[in-house]
């Protein structure tokens, strides 16, 4: 599973809760984390949708469009793994 953080520089929202979300989706088997600034990756933002920072995709879908609680995040991790077949 690709978790994609899409954050500005110098945001204070983004920095405050993304260590904290990138270990617990690491906690989640299977996850690739990978951070966007969207000033260099404005493209890609614009193509899942994004319109407000910061926001995180899974797959390649735009899922939050502000930052989840972790408690959010690992639950919508485990429901995409248990679709895939690997429940928890």
């Amino acid at each position: 599973m690709k978790i994609e953080l899409f954050y500005a520089p110098g945001c204070a929202q983004c920095g405050t809760m993304t260590a904290a979300l990138k270990a617990a989706a690491q906690a989640v088997s299977g996850v690739e984390w990978c951070e966007f600034n969207v000033l260099d990756d404005l493209d890609r933002a614009v193509n899942l949708g994004v319109l407000t920072l910061p926001a995180l995709a899974v797959d390649g879908e735009l899922v939050f469009t502000a930052l989840p609680t972790t408690e959010q995040l690992v639950a919508e991790l485990r429901r995409r793994d248990g679709e895939r077949g690997h429940g928890a």
